[in-house]
């Protein structure tokens, strides 16, 4: 997504054959103020898809400061994804209507459901139904937060739940990675990246249904190594979304020696 074809950066990138990208970098908020992230959205909007406002930082700061940021983002027509602790939370409390009316008066696009850290004892369709009187759209997070790295079974067993919430509604599915990437979903202790395991959801899902979570570099120049510059990322922070993004378009020096991710050569060459 370019900021502009009459810009001069967008002209010099159609000169060296640099092409456009969809907006595939869904980074998140650990609660930033919210001038922090008010100039990242003006520096890096037009390149961003989603942003999720994370954790459950936004309920206990400022309730005018987290409507603040959430207007950030939704006015330059940008989803605001609520993240899934807070979800799974006010399932296992019984809260869950409370909760959607409360991300719904607060402006956000979107719930993150999942069973990271508890079980979930209501149906997608249920859930669904309950989100979308509320205007809300729903993703699921693929994945526990706490054991560890996928195996051929339990990945089976993800695609299988990944399906039932897709034909409920659901708009996409994470692949769970938590902060660290490592010992979780596609990575294992050292960080070091599963593509068989990560080809099996692909296969399942399609690259548009699919969002990784990556929140540090290894994980990030990994997944656009290997799904190349389209792979959605999450859980990315705000101020490595220009780095992620120079990486897509083959302007890193990494990135610039790949032949699925370097720049179109000259015409003439």
């Amino acid at each position: 997504m370019r900021q502009g074809a009459d810009s001069a950066t967008a002209r010099y990138l159609d000169d060296i054959g640099v092409p456009e990208t969809p907006r595939a970098t869904c980074p998140f908020d650990p609660g930033y103020d919210p001038g922090t992230l008010e100039g990242h959205m003006e520096q890096s909007g037009h390149l961003i898809g989603t942003v999720k406002i994370s954790m459950a930082c936004w309920i206990v700061a400022a309730e005018r400061v987290s409507r603040r940021k959430i207007a950030a983002v939704t006015r330059l027509g940008i989803p605001a994804v609520a993240g899934g602790g807070p979800f799974e939370i006010a399932v296992a409390q019984r809260a869950l209507p409370a909760y959607l009316d409360l991300c719904a008066d607060v402006g956000l696009t979107r719930i993150e459901c999942g069973e990271g850290f508890t079980e979930l004892t209501l149906t997608p369709d249920e859930i669904m139904g309950q989100a979308g009187q509320r205007g809300l759209e729903v993703e699921f997070e693929l994945g526990e937060k706490h054991a560890g790295r996928f195996t051929d079974e339990g990945t089976e067993a993800l695609i299988e739940t990944g399906k039932r919430w897709l034909q409920a509604g659901a708009v996409r599915l994470v692949v769970e990675a938590r902060e660290s990437a490592q010992d979780v979903g596609l990575f294992s202790a050292p960080g070091e990246f599963d593509a068989g395991q990560a080809d099996r959801l692909v296969e399942a899902f399609g690259l548009e249904q699919l969002l990784f979570e990556a929140p540090n570099k290894a994980s990030q120049f990994a997944l656009i190594d290997h799904f190349g510059p389209s792979v959605q990322l999450g859980n990315v922070r705000l101020e490595e979304v220009l780095r992620v993004e120079i990486y897509r378009r083959g302007l890193h020096s990494d990135a610039f020696r790949r032949a699925n991710l370097r720049p179109r050569p000259p015409a003439d060459a």
